[in-house]
């Protein structure tokens, strides 16, 4: 097995965003509910590793929270000053669906020390690979405004400051969560070094982002790759996706080190995405990823935990999706993997086939 690293925290699951359900803020008719954003799934997921025993085959590491000067690298000042005078005072919105209250600097800038944590050790050949169970998750935060639920960017924090520091030069970003991964494009979209690529629900969030149009600017151009798939896009789309451009665009790159945006809310059981995959999907990818980390990057992989918002399904995935980048004979029954798989419109679809296919021929043409 390899030696896969997990980085967890007990003060990311008490980042609190209020009881605003699966909306942006209360309002007058809304009747108060948990967050859609709740520290249950992770929380569950860290729980279900503990009762399979397959976190005793993995190397589980709680390091420091993320410095400010480390922070800085992405985020603005003024951006971060604001976060933690609204942190000491009554909270409020890091930006657009971004809110908290106080406590949540701290698990905040816990959970930006988890990728930087896990991104070091998988650079510097401390561990082969690693996954780090981050909240609040990272993935849409932007440099001077927190998005989507989350409010720092963990991987451009953990990226930008390895490739800072010289651990790293060359890295290829993929992010699988539902939502597009703008935050990592807005990062390095400037940037030739980094390559970033985004497989998600077509115009679900954020509405103005994620169009295959999106490639990158001045020298960075030809280094971002957005796969905005339908809705209703199963196993059959995502193994295709993966097999037509996913896959070679990352390899075509040679990166040093890959890093995932592993979202589980392409799910067919989450509530805050239209897609049709099951546990054994985000294995299946998971393990493509791992044996072609192999082949270009001496197996260096990082996955950052970022959506998934079925409290019971998501842990699932993420277990099956562990015992794969672990290389584990440690597995947990999924008493709906096969129902999902069997699920009407698994199978790839001609219009998914279709679209695809088109960008295949404008991404190889663009790229020749």
């Amino acid at each position: 097995m390899s030696q896969t690293g997990f980085y967890w925290h007990e003060r990311c699951f008490w980042h609190d965003q209020g009881a605003i359900g699966v909306f942006s803020a209360p309002g007058e008719f809304l009747q108060p509910q948990p967050a859609s954003e709740s520290p249950d799934s992770k929380r569950r997921l860290k729980n279900i590793l503990e009762v399979s025993g397959l976190i005793d085959e993995l190397r589980v590491v709680k390091p420091a929270s993320a410095a400010r000067e480390d922070l800085e690298r992405f985020h603005s000042r003024h951006y971060l000053d604001a976060l933690q005078a609204g942190d000491q005072g009554m909270g409020g919105n890091g930006g657009d669906c971004a809110p908290y209250t106080p406590g949540s600097w701290a698990a905040a800038t816990q959970s930006a020390g988890l990728a930087i944590a896990a991104v070091e050790a998988v650079a510097t050949g401390a561990l082969d690979n690693a996954y780090a169970l981050c909240r609040p998750p990272g993935h849409h935060a932007e440099a001077d405004q927190g998005r989507g639920f989350c409010l720092l960017g963990n991987i451009p924090v953990a990226v930008i400051r390895a490739r800072a520091l010289g651990q790293i030069k060359r890295v290829a970003i993929l992010d699988w969560d539902v939502h597009h991964g703008n935050g990592q494009q807005s990062a390095f979209y400037e940037e030739p070094d980094v390559l970033t690529v985004s497989i998600h629900q077509a115009a679900n969030y954020p509405l103005d982002s994620g169009g295959f149009d999106e490639q990158g600017e001045g020298e960075g151009l030809g280094a971002n790759l957005n796969l905005p798939l339908p809705p209703g896009c199963g196993i059959g789309a995502y193994e295709y996706a993966f097999e037509r451009l996913v896959l070679p665009a990352i390899e075509a790159f040679a990166p040093e080190m890959i890093v995932v945006a592993c979202g589980y809310d392409a799910c067919a059981k989450d509530p805050l995405g239209k897609m049709l995959l099951n546990s054994q999907a985000f294995a299946d990818m998971t393990s493509r990823l791992k044996a072609l980390a192999e082949r270009c990057c001496q197996g260096r992989l990082v996955l950052v935990h970022e959506g998934g918002y079925s409290e019971g399904y998501a842990p699932l995935c993420g277990h099956a999706t562990l015992q794969a980048l672990a290389g584990s004979h440690t597995a947990v029954p999924d008493p709906q993997n096969d129902e999902i798989a069997a699920w009407g419109y698994q199978a790839l679809q001609p219009h998914q086939r279709a679209l695809i296919d088109h960008w295949q021929t404008e991404w190889e043409r663009n790229h020749r």
